[in-house]
């Protein structure tokens, strides 16, 4: 996966899952710190060997001062969390499998334990790729990639300078775009059947309003409880997930 201008978010992975799951998707990685190379960090180590990557082995209080106190699990990967997409290399994984467009766009998603969240969920969803705005969004860090599992490894995910005028390009090839928005339409009466982009906007101030512009509609959760909002990648989870049950029922 290339970003469309050629940079990387140079950052650390930590954690046994996150630095295995990125080892297996041959995410760039110059180095590995591990505290021992016995039980599961043994495996970590021999995936590094196969693929010619140096471990080096240190002591926790090293790996503590790395990730500032982060839960590393006596792992650290230094190099690129993962590459940038293009638009481009999204719309191929639908072409490749044979099914129409499934997007995610996060539109201010700015906390990167949500875009983490969001990402893990998306490419359990088997949703295509994740779009984001190159501002007022959380990039790949170390965060969001721990968050997500190492699945920012494998689910393509690419930057745009604007995420409205993409929509439009987007919305040439067919693609619909629906809003997530407590005053939409409810999502189970919507059809996510055909080509989707799925938009989640930032908790805090929603879709913004060159976004929701572009929204072929908005999209609602039922709401019965004494709170009226949800979390934005649980509400992001949901959606996907019914979008997920009413493509596998026309398949």
């Amino acid at each position: 996966m290339r970003e469309q201008n050629g940079r990387e978010e140079q950052s650390l992975i930590y954690g046994r899952n996150a630095v295995l799951e990125a080892l297996k998707a041959d995410t760039p990685i110059n180095h590995i710190l591990v505290t021992s190379k016995a039980g599961s960090l043994g495996a970590i180590c021999a995936e590094a060997k196969k693929r010619g990557i140096i471990v080096k082995v240190t002591d926790s209080r090293k790996l503590d001062q790395m990730t500032e106190g982060g839960n590393h699990q006596g792992v650290c990967a230094e190099g690129a969390c993962a590459e940038y997409a293009s638009v481009a290399d999204i719309l191929a994984v639908s072409q490749q499998k044979g099914t129409k467009p499934f997007l995610i766009l996060c539109d201010g998603i700015e906390d990167p334990h949500n875009l983490g969240a969001i990402i893990r969920t998306a490419e359990a969803a088997g949703a295509d790729g994740i779009i984001l705005p190159k501002r007022r969004s959380a990039s790949l860090n170390q965060t969001v990639f721990k968050t997500s599992a190492g699945a920012a490894s494998w689910l393509p995910i690419t930057r745009v300078g604007n995420l409205a005028t993409e929509m439009i390009a987007l919305k040439k090839q067919g693609i619909w775009f629906y809003g997530a928005d407590m005053g939409g339409s409810p999502a189970v009466q919507t059809d996510l059947c055909g080509a989707v982009g799925i938009v989640v906007g930032s908790e805090g101030f929603g879709v913004s309003a060159p976004v929701r512009a572009q929204c072929d509609a908005m999209i609602s959760l039922p709401m019965f409880g004494h709170v009226n909002s949800l979390n934005a990648s649980v509400a992001a989870g949901i959606i996907m997930y019914e979008a997920v049950r009413q493509r596998s029922m026309n398949q």
